[in-house]
């Protein structure tokens, strides 16, 4: 019977609903299609994003680091100077530079960096701070 309709061009309620369906279907897989390929498009975009963002933090971090290492140094070196000029400096000073160079070599080795010119200042520092706790401070 279906033939007969299909042959003369004829279309049942049944049929109807049986070529709806089926279009429905194929609209549901062809959305679902493109829903994936949009989907894996943005998780490539989300990976590419998160290197982005992983070297950025790496940047960031780099940077920072250098900045502390600067600081400290100038801090320790500037405290060398002082007391290479004569400059009284009292306990809570010499006290501060010393811990302060335990972070630097701290940040150094954590890093892999090597220390240079600032181990000079903290001989001066050191034998200076030596001296004064032999005079009594």
């Amino acid at each position: 019977m279906e033939w007969v309709f299909d042959k003369l061009g004829l279309e049942t309620k049944w049929m109807r609903k049986k070529r709806e369906e089926h279009d429905l279907l194929i609209q549901t897989s062809e959305g679902l299609t493109a829903l994936q390929e949009q989907y894996l498009e943005y998780m490539k975009r989300s990976d590419d994003n998160d290197a982005e963002i992983r070297q950025d933090i790496k940047n960031l971090t780099s940077a920072f680091i250098e900045k502390e290492i600067f600081d400290m140094r100038w801090e320790i070196n500037n405290f060398a100077i002082q007391i290479a000029d004569g400059k009284s400096c009292n306990r809570d000073s010499y006290q501060h530079c010393i811990k302060t160079y335990e972070k630097y070599e701290k940040i150094l080795h954590d890093n892999n960096l090597e220390n240079g010119e600032v181990k000079i200042s903290m001989e001066l520092i050191n034998d200076s701070y030596k001296e004064k706790l032999k005079g009594g401070f």
